[in-house]
């Protein structure tokens, strides 16, 4: 296995890291509720669960 011979530089190391960085969430308007959430996920609306605009879960907040 390759060892390198000389420390890299932070400058080099920073170079090689400037594609990894976080993404901002993506949101989503619910179409039934008008609720704000994370696209791809479930959300809690006056306690039901629910996913792409349909009810999963009725009364999920106090089962939960």
């Amino acid at each position: 296995m390759a060892h390198p011979k000389r420390r890299h530089s932070s400058t080099r190391r920073d170079k090689r890291r400037t594609h990894y960085k976080a993404t901002a969430v993506t949101l989503s308007t619910d179409a039934t509720t008008g609720e704000v959430h994370e696209r791809h996920h479930a959300h809690v609306y006056e306690g039901n669960l629910y996913y792409k605009g349909k009810m999963i879960v009725e009364g999920y907040a106090s089962a939960a």
